[in-house]
């Protein structure tokens, strides 16, 4: 089966595929510039690339997309409705009532994405037991249905209260919403949990974007054919169909970064190096999270200012990317990002834009070498990026290496702050980690972070401006169940938990099957989110035979304390469901030939670095053998990417191709 992994950013989009068997392979890959008014058509041109170098059309291509996201970001989903039970409308617009900036006396929210006018209520009342006080009418149900078809909405969430005890009701709605031409999206279906204004909140984003990608995902596959299959990753790591992705699209809010996370963990598995920080530096925005041994997941994301609780990879995202833009406020300070140039017009050097971004100044640094920009497939043009920072400069009384500095390390400082949020904001200690980069921009900056953060360790995978459109041909197909139970440790018998994991894994198994999992070929893993009564949120404990003892650990890990003896609520049960995918094998050789030798140098650079002229040596990666081995200061350009090696630094080449960095740090 030839599969295709397709990762759509901001400004590339990157399409890789694995031709040939196991490791005996090869990976031909390429990139092509995104196009934000139509993503379809940019994936359909690397497609056709691959075609024009002989690859047969792809049975399958798993896709990580940006469009629901951006539909948040931008403001521009569906007009949605909403309607919930009689007297809680306005649940997803008072939500928490936190201030995002509490000292500001001007702040005022942002529009909800449902306005008042399209929050409909209905009769009918299931209670916290599970009994009803008041039920729901066909009758009502139609004239509801009719009222929310008249308004013109194109979309609708459901989210009744308790809904996830007693779904019947939003059943009941959904048949005659639906039946009206409406889009619809369940509660019950896309996050059967308490907590009513995060439930609402999930399933009002669902149903936001969801016509959204269910138009763009419908154009997709049209354009790719009726043989091949398509696949969309997940925020949670796994892929799922493209007709589960139109129907629960906000499962796809991190599809991209997500990619480079799985890829991340395949070489973790190969090279032994268990605790990685990945740092995914594209042209819009940068992307970190953390793998101890495994992914750390999360149901508390919030997008745009939106809960959105469904489990996913911890990825905190800040907008400072290759392509982000730089300026001075109104007190002359410095910024970069998160405004970006985008693909077009791009930064500065690629001929259009007026706007200096990060990759303009590290052009003028002397880190991206013009004629291998790309392999040397796209041109850039460093005289201009030159003029507009020496212009730029002047209007502060600076040099424009000076200023090209500043931006890299007002960039970097953002880049700092993301990873800090991962990793001590959540007790890690960096220097324990390997920095793991890839994207475009990742290398050109990975070794001053790591340096900034006491890491010793930097590790620079093959195909590094791909590697998140490689985690698509790395995952598995998985889907994620869960059920709120509330109930006390001590008093909940081991019969009714095992009957409700066992009748969630009987669901899970059944769609699975309708994802392409062969029935039988399921793994399931159970967990538990458990906490000590009284307090308000909980820690999601792997599920074992001593859960109590379990979760007093990870308490304490996680706050420094732990109350043996308290009671402990069991909230909400959880089952992952995951089928494992054929995968293609990654290249490597362990014999090494390359030990004891250094790479073919291809010519000296003029580098600007700390203040100073200085010159380094430039390697093509596509001439590195694993064993080789070079010191810093170094550039090494490939097709997509570029990695800079300041002074004080050396590097090797393992036995998968992995560019190793040791950054001179020492504790």
């Amino acid at each position: 089966m030839l599969v295709v992994g397709v990762d759509t950013g901001g400004t590339f989009t990157d399409v890789i595929v694995h031709a040939g068997e196991g490791e005996a392979g090869r990976f031909v890959a390429v990139k092509v510039p995104s196009t934000p008014d139509d993503p379809a058509r940019a994936i359909l041109e690397g497609l056709e690339r691959l075609k024009d170098m002989g690859l047969p059309v792809p049975d399958r291509v798993v896709h990580g997309s940006t469009v629901a996201t951006n539909a948040v970001l931008e403001r521009k989903g569906a007009k949605t409705a909403l309607v919930a039970t009689r007297g809680f409308s306005d649940v997803i617009a008072i939500g928490r009532q936190n201030r995002t900036d509490l000292y500001d006396p001007a702040y005022r929210r942002a529009p909800c994405i449902v306005p008042d006018a399209l929050r409909f209520e209905a009769p009918g009342r299931v209670l916290a037991d599970k009994t009803r006080r008041e039920s729901l009418s066909s009758d009502a149900a139609r004239t509801i249905a009719a009222r929310v078809a008249a308004s013109g909405a194109e979309s609708v969430a459901v989210c009744l209260l308790f809904s996830f005890l007693d779904p019947a009701d939003e059943r009941l709605l959904g048949r005659e919403l639906a039946a009206r031409g409406l889009a619809v999206s369940l509660s019950h279906e896309i996050m059967r949990e308490f907590r009513e204004f995060e439930r609402t909140s999930t399933t009002a984003v669902n149903a936001y974007v969801s016509p959204l990608m269910s138009r763009y995902l419908t154009r997709l596959h049209g354009g790719l054919g009726k043989d091949a299959g398509l696949c969309v990753m997940q925020s949670s790591g796994g892929i799922i169909t493209a007709s589960t992705a139109m129907r629960q699209s906000v499962r796809t809010i991190l599809s991209g970064p997500a990619g480079g996370v799985t890829a991340a963990m395949a070489v973790a598995r190969l090279t032994g190096m268990d605790r990685l920080i990945t740092f995914d530096m594209g042209g819009t925005s940068t992307d970190v999270a953390l793998l101890d041994k495994s992914p750390v997941m999360t149901t508390e994301t919030v997008v745009s200012g939106y809960p959105v609780t469904i489990p996913m990879i911890d990825i905190h995202t800040v907008g400072a990317g290759g392509g982000s833009l730089a300026a001075f406020d109104a007190a002359g300070a410095l910024t970069v990002g998160p405004r970006s140039a985008g693909a077009d017009p791009g930064p500065a050097c690629y001929g259009r834009g007026e706007g200096l971004t990060v990759t303009d100044a590290n052009l003028v640094l002397g880190r991206i070498v013009p004629e291998l920009f790309l392999g040397g497939g796209m041109p850039l043009f460093p005289d201009r990026a030159m003029k507009l920072m020496t212009d730029m400069a002047a209007l502060r009384g600076m040099d424009a290496l000076e200023l090209a500095e500043g931006i890299v390390a007002v960039a970097e400082a953002a880049m700092e702050r993301a990873i800090r949020v991962i990793s001590v904001e959540r007790g890690h200690d960096p220097a324990e980690f390997a920095l793991v980069c890839f994207g475009g921009a990742g290398g050109l900056h990975a070794v001053s972070l790591a340096r900034s953060l006491g890491m010793r360790r930097v590790v620079v995978p093959p195909h590094p401006g791909l590697f998140s459109a490689l985690g698509m041909l790395l995952a598995d197909i998985s889907r994620d169940f869960s059920a709120t139970v509330m109930l006390e440790w001590d008093q909940a018998s081991a019969e009714v938990i095992e009957a409700r994991f066992s009748a969630m894994e009987e669901r899970a198994g059944r769609e699975l099957e309708t994802e392409g999992a062969a029935p039988g070929d399921v793994e399931l893993e159970r967990s538990v989110d458990m906490r000590y009564r009284g307090q308000s949120f909980e820690l999601n404990v792997p599920f074992c035979p001593d859960m109590v003892a379990a979760f007093n650990d990870l308490h304490e890990k996680t706050y420094g304390y732990k109350t043996p003896g308290r009671p402990v609520q069991c909230v909400t049960l959880r089952v992952r469901a995951t089928a494992r995918t054929d995968k293609p094998g990654l290249p490597r050789d362990d014999a090494l030939p390359g030990q004891g030798l250094s790479p073919p140098v291809e010519g000296q650079r003029a580098i600007f670095h700390q203040g100073r002229h200085l010159s380094c040596a430039l390697y093509a990666r596509n001439r590195f053998v694993p064993g080789h081995a070079f010191a810093g200061p170094a550039v090494v350009a490939e097709d997509s990417a570029t990695s800079y090696l300041p002074p004080g630094t050396s590097a090797l080449v393992d036995a998968l191709g992995n560019l190793v960095i040791d950054t001179g740090e020492r504790p």
